[in-house]
């Protein structure tokens, strides 16, 4: 059997017939046991033949049909194991295919999983169950009627399999659905109906279920007993449209600031200034990172940053007004005002699953209570749960599901529970699942393309490739690194000049472009260092076995070797795919040693001086050509070898040697960039780092002047001489404190395509380099990876592939690259934080610190020895036990009496 659909088209001043014929079915099959009327495969009984009823308000066998809008809302319900013999009917499998993919694929998940019996009915091709849309029917009153008629169709397809059965033990089938209309109809059709919040309290057996509800449908204006409206109403869809295209409102993604919660700015394409948003008004129910629709205000309302530090520590409107007036209060008149405006509508959310702790409510026996995020710049939710005694002890994940104008924080629901608060693992996963960082197990399909072993290298691969195991070679690595991605050679020749050589791991022989491991690599982009533990980019046996360049083992590499005259200038340049031993994977330290006693004047020894007396000249005249020498506050920490808990902490010692192996990764990196940019103008992948507006400084310029030194910032080499000659004779650690800060006002490098951007934007501003990429690590990061391939098909070593060649496709790599780089930096950082907290959980000592910032009510300290940064409020707080008075200038003279 068929229908068919004819509609006519206009296309170019002429009219096409288009016919479209949808096929229907008699012989497709409804998935239940009970059934003796489908002629059922074993397989596709699904439905159990006698469901157990576990709930109250239906307390008979029954089979449940899902509504699409209780799929979308409520998936952290249905992955629950309480909920099973599941009906999803195929109108609303495509609804939510078309309108989320992310709970189409855990919905997907919940299908292929046997024991939760749920089942796919393809009732858009059965001839009972399939439905004509009605003349003037919108689509969705269409699907909501092709759902009913599914369930009607399920009852009296099944009533004819179960005449033997007495009537209480009769399998029924009740639809959960949330649209108050569908309902309604479905009541009147003599359906078993209910909505999915109401059928989840009333199932048994099932602590914590209820606390999964999502309350997007909540009426909290119901709840908070008809209180005033603390936000103003977003504009709808239609009036933003008009809006961003007649010019009045501006599109942007919304940055919550950190310091201050009341706080942010709007990022909108095309501006060179950030658009400062303020208060509730301003901010009208953004969540950092949606993006919104921005009413820019008259140059006259424009205002300036806060200087105050805020958190969100209240719980009524008073609260937030005497916050307001704190933030008008605090502002200096003086500074360059900045762009101002209102959020008058989101766009787009761009809501996760948030990790944190629960705040209980005080009243005893309150089901309400409020989550506060690990993440600052998150607002606290409101959320319900029965089991508040419990979860208040532990990290929790919940998700925000509205905000209604009359409440102050966004309504979400409990996800599930990651274990005890102050627990390493549990907030190690806190961290990786707040930093976004893939660290699920590798899938067996990614662990397929690895190569069996055991590996060894074959005739083919020696005529294939450049044999250099006769050179000695070696690597220099921090301590217990077992991802070795680079080793170096230097050998006087008998010209004078040096054979200096950069060989790095050849990762992209064992990874080929479309793979399963090809995916997911690029999905990871870059392996995580976290203090105690590293996230792979690439599976164990290739990162710390077969692509690691270990000592005494042979391995494929990819190498750069150039001729150096002993002025470190460069005579020429060779690439090739090559075969190396590494003598020996020495540390910074091994080496400095080797470098230092002069009595060892081994092969080995002799390279390491020859490379770092280059590497002394390469500095030098990088450093006059404009790089930057930049700092952060790093430190390593000793760990337990079983336990892996912190048990000593130090700051970072940085050798020659450190210095050595970094400039010749430069080198390495420039000259690939050179070389696949030449080759490839339009898809070398590259890496550029932005020069700041000279306004970005200006609080920093005007710190140092207050200091007594002129900081110039209009070149990298202006901005490079000031910071060397910003030196303390009786401080030592104030040029240091001084990069520390200079850092901070930097944007990040960022990986790019060629033909995406203007050949005048390549430039690396802290490097001083034209142009520049990442050659020197494919084992951790996958944007050396795809140079790699760049560079192989660059010297004939490799084929090209077409999306090597599609700069869009790159330019799309690149974005998830700069994420994924992003969120490994702030995630390596926050494990620092975590293990320095862990260290000093009990201890109580004094140490010297430095301020780094002053605000109006605290000052950021730093204290170097343990790389540790903290807030001290130092006026009126809340939270402040200090016993510190706090005179503030707006002089910038700061006087504090302890």
């Amino acid at each position: 059997m068929w229908t068919t659909k004819t509609f006519l088209k206009k296309r170019k001043g002429s009219v096409l017939k288009i016919v479209r014929e949808h096929y229907l079915r008699d012989d497709i099959w409804c998935g239940s046991d009970i059934c003796t009327i489908c002629a059922h495969q074993n397989e596709e009984l699904v439905l159990e033949k006698n469901p157990q009823p576990k709930n109250k308000k239906f307390p008979f066998p029954h089979y449940i049909v899902l509504d699409t809008c209780v799929v979308l809302n409520q998936i952290n319900v249905l992955e629950e194991d309480a909920l099973c013999n599941v009906i999803v009917v195929q109108t609303v499998l495509e609804e939510v295919k078309h309108r989320s993919s992310s709970v189409y694929k855990r919905l997907l998940d919940i299908v292929g999983n046997p024991n939760r019996k749920f089942y796919v009915f393809v009732n858009e091709h059965h001839k009972d169950t399939y439905v004509e849309r009605e003349p003037g029917e919108k689509v969705n009153d269409r699907n909501d009627r092709a759902i009913r008629v599914s369930v009607a169709w399920y009852e009296s397809h099944l009533m004819s399999s179960q005449a033997d059965r007495r009537k209480r033990d009769r399998v029924k089938v009740i639809l959960l659905t949330d649209d108050v209309d569908s309902k309604q109809k479905a009541e009147n059709e003599g359906l078993h109906v209910a909505t999915i919040s109401d059928y989840v309290r009333n199932v048994e057996d099932c602590p914590g279920l209820e606390d999964r509800l999502s309350q997007h449908n909540t009426t909290y204006e119901l709840q908070a007993g008809g209180r005033e409206p603390l936000f103003p109403a977003h504009f709808t869809p239609s009036q933003i449209h008009q809006g961003i295209k007649s010019g009045k409102l501006l599109q942007g993604s919304f940055l919550a600031s950190r310091e201050n919660f009341l706080e942010g700015q709007v990022n909108v394409e095309g501006q060179d200034k950030m658009i400062l948003v303020q208060g509730r008004v301003g901010l009208n129910r953004a969540v950092d990172g949606d993006i919104v629709a921005v009413k820019l205000l008259p140059e006259e309302e424009w205002s300036v940053p806060s200087h105050m530090v805020l958190q969100d520590e209240g719980d009524d409107s008073e609260d937030v007004l005497e916050e307001e007036n704190a933030i008008l209060k605090s502002k200096d008149e003086r500074v360059a005002k900045l762009p101002t405006g209102h959020i008058v509508g989101i766009i787009r959310r761009k809501w996760r699953q948030y990790c944190g702790i629960l705040q209980k409510n005080p009243i005893e026996g309150s089901v309400r209570h409020i989550f506060v995020p690990a993440e600052r710049k998150v607002p606290k939710v409101r959320i319900e749960t029965q089991q508040a005694d419990i979860l208040s002890s532990q990290r929790i994940i919940v998700t925000i599901d509205s905000w209604p104008r009359n409440s102050r924080y966004p309504l979400g629901h409990f996800v599930r529970a990651l274990g005890t608060i102050g627990d390493k693992d549990t907030e190690n996963e806190v961290l990786l699942l707040e930093h976004d960082v893939p660290h699920s197990k590798f899938s067996e399909a990614v662990l397929s393309c690895l190569p069996k072993l055991p590996w060894v290298i074959t005739e083919k691969d020696v005529q294939s490739r450049v044999d250099l195991r006769h050179v000695d070679i070696c690597s220099v690595d921090p301590p217990g690194c077992t991802d070795i991605d680079d080793a170096l050679h230097c050998k006087e020749l008998e010209n004078g000049n040096y054979d200096v050589g950069v060989h790095i791991a050849d990762v992209s022989h064992f990874i080929r472009p479309g793979t399963a491991i090809d995916k997911e690599a690029a999905l990871r982009a870059t392996t995580v260092y976290l203090v105690d533990k590293r996230i792979d980019m690439v599976p164990e046996l290739l990162s710390s076995n077969l692509c690691s360049l270990r000592g005494n083992e042979e391995r494929f590499a990819f190498s750069c070797i150039w001729e150096l005259t002993s002025e470190a200038e460069i005579v020429s340049t060779r690439f090739c795919k090559s075969i190396i031993r590494s003598r020996q994977a020495m540390t910074y330290e091994e080496a400095q040693i080797k470098i230092d006693d002069l009595t060892q004047n081994d092969t080995l020894s002799k390279s390491l001086r020859g490379l770092n007396s280059l590497a002394k000249i390469l500095k030098k005249r990088r450093i006059e050509n404009g790089a930057l020498v930049l700092a952060s506050p790093e430190i390593r920490f000793q760990v337990d070898s079983e336990t892996q808990d912190p048990i000593e902490v130090e700051a970072k010692k940085l050798r020659e040697t450190n210095s050595m192996v970094e400039e010749f990764m430069l080198l390495a990196n420039i000259y690939v960039a050179i070389k696949i940019l030449e080759d490839f103008p339009e898809c070398a992948m590259l890496r550029r780092h932005p020069k700041l507006p000279v306004s970005n400084f200006e609080p920093f310029i005007k710190a140092g002047r207050n200091l007594g030194f002129e900081i110039n910032s209009e070149s990298g080499k202006a901005l490079a001489l000031s910071l060397d000659n910003a030196v303390r004779p009786d401080n030592a650690y104030f040029n240091t404190m001084l990069r520390i800060l200079a850092t901070r006002c930097m944007m990040q490098a960022v990986y790019f395509a060629s033909g995406m951007v203007q050949r005048d934007e390549f430039f690396h501003y802290g490097l001083a380099a034209p142009v520049y990429t990442h050659f020197t690590s494919p084992i951790r990061r996958y944007a050396d990876v795809i140079v790699h391939r760049l560079l192989a098909v660059s010297i004939g070593a490799d084929v090209t592939y077409p999306d090597l060649l599609d700069k869009r496709k790159s330019h799309s790599l690149c974005h998830n690259l700069n994420y994924r780089n992003r969120m490994a930096q702030y995630a390596g950082r926050a494990s620092v934080a975590l293990h320095t907290h862990l260290f000093f959980r009990g201890k109580v000592q004094d140490e010297q610190g430095y301020v780094l910032c002053v605000r109006k009510n605290a000052l950021q300290i730093l204290i170097p020895k343990y790389g540790l940064e903290g807030t001290l409020y130092v006026s009126p707080h809340k939270g402040a036990k200090q016993n510190v008075t706090f005179v503030y200038s707006e002089e910038v003279l700061y006087h504090i009496h302890l």
